[in-house]
């Protein structure tokens, strides 16, 4: 199994690569995990995984600035159904927009836009910072990348902005800062998840091993955004 990790210059890529290698080697799985800013790299891995730190519209931009790789990633998600995880502003950018510093564009997989979380008071600093439960999504429970962290487990999270989705059913899980937000977003072949998975210890060691054998059951065929509502097929 190849998996490509995209290096758009966004940072963390690295403690993403080596929790991926980890989670591969207890699950028993043989993956060559690969870091790249090629976006031939996409048409050749099996998996597909984008970081992300700092703010939405860097991070969309810098993710533009790299020649071809959003085309490869709508070929290769969207049209071939190869897995595909989010991380924190990775997973921002699967929204249709994000709202930092001006209105920025995202790649619009998941119908939504990212906004500020809401100040909770002098207890509830923004950003959000540290561990915190993740509680899965009613009927959600059952995704073979869900399922692995029980009803609730806890995640580290550093963040000051959220995805705020327009269907329920594209969030598998959420946790609360302030307000309830999404923790876990997921379509068909794609999910995302707004805590770091590489830094969230056992869990995230279980949650990116589950990735790794996950075999979604939409695959290319027809379209992606019939598949929302499908969130619990095993694998």
């Amino acid at each position: 199994m190849d998996v490509a990790v995209i290096d758009y210059g966004s940072g963390n890529l690295r403690s993403a690569a080596k929790a991926l290698e980890r989670a591969a080697r207890e699950r028993g799985l043989d993956a060559a995990i690969e870091v790249t800013g090629q976006a031939a790299a996409l048409d050749r891995a099996d998996r597909i995984v984008l970081p992300g730190v700092g703010a939405f519209g860097d991070c969309a931009r810098g993710l533009g600035a790299l020649s071809g790789m959003v085309k490869a990633l709508e070929r290769n998600v969207r049209e071939r159904g190869k897995p595909f995880l989010g991380i924190c502003v990775g997973m921002q950018l699967m929204a249709d927009r994000g709202i930092e510093h001006g209105v920025h564009d995202g790649l619009g997989w998941i119908p939504g836009e990212v906004r500020p979380l809401p100040a909770g008071g002098p207890r509830l600093k923004i950003p959000h910072m540290g561990w915190n439960a993740v509680e899965a999504s009613a009927g959600a429970a059952a995704h073979p990348v869900v399922a692995g962290l029980g009803a609730s487990a806890h995640a580290y999270f550093v963040h000051s902005y959220a995805i705020y989705c327009e269907q329920d059913s594209d969030i598998l899980a959420t946790a609360e800062h302030g307000d309830r937000f999404p923790a876990i977003v997921g379509r068909a072949n794609m999910v995302g998840t707004q805590f770091h998975p590489e830094k969230s210890q056992a869990a995230g060691l279980r949650f990116l091993g589950d990735f790794l054998a996950w075999q979604p059951a939409w695959r290319g065929e027809g379209s992606p955004d019939d598949q929302g509502k499908d969130r619990s097929r095993a694998p």
